[in-house]
């Protein structure tokens, strides 16, 4: 769990250009606090008989930063959550390596279905504030999701996507 904290950190340094130093990364980065508190939510969930103090501090963590993450999401290595005021991660929620999310982007499902609900971002994909995704889709890794894009089918890797179905746009390079 170390290593994980250790890379979400990293990833801070690496990708915003307005981070001063690393006393700053670490104390005033809302993202960086909610990956934390869910790496130990979701360890948690892990165990059946601790899951309801899971979503409790799932909860607590929503309040102090405004990010909600399901402890149930499972989450990779060196996650960067940028301005993370209004993100939401549902339960089966899935993200791999190096994604970078910005500010309101929803992982959500679509209704009351068992099982795999919500999206998965393979690695090294950037999506943009204000980002929808529902259902169970994946999203290719090297992807790029427009600024207010929703999101309701797969993606091949290295596409970029921007707007809202039936007029959403898929660039694949």
């Amino acid at each position: 769990m170390l290593k994980k904290i250790r890379l979400d950190f990293q990833a801070i340094l690496k990708n915003d250009p307005a981070v001063q130093n690393k006393i700053e990364a670490i104390l005033c980065y809302p993202g960086f606090h909610a990956l934390t508190i869910h790496r130990i939510s979701h360890r948690l969930w892990q165990n059946k008989t601790l899951r309801l103090p899971a979503r409790l501090l799932s909860q607590i963590s929503r309040f102090f930063t405004g990010v909600e993450i399901h402890p149930g999401a499972t989450i990779g290595n060196g996650v960067f959550i940028d301005h993370g005021m209004g993100i939401v991660i549902g339960e089966t929620a899935q993200i791999e390596d190096n994604v970078q999310l910005f500010h309101g982007v929803t992982l959500g499902g679509t209704g009351k279905n068992i099982g795999k609900r919500h999206p998965t971002v393979q690695s090294n994909t950037i999506i943009g504030a204000g980002a929808t995704l529902l259902g169970p889709i994946t999203i290719g890794s090297n992807s790029k999701i427009g600024a207010g894009a929703v999101v309701l089918s797969d993606i091949p890797k290295n596409s970029t996507v921007v707007g809202i179905p039936p007029t959403q746009r898929i660039i694949t390079t």
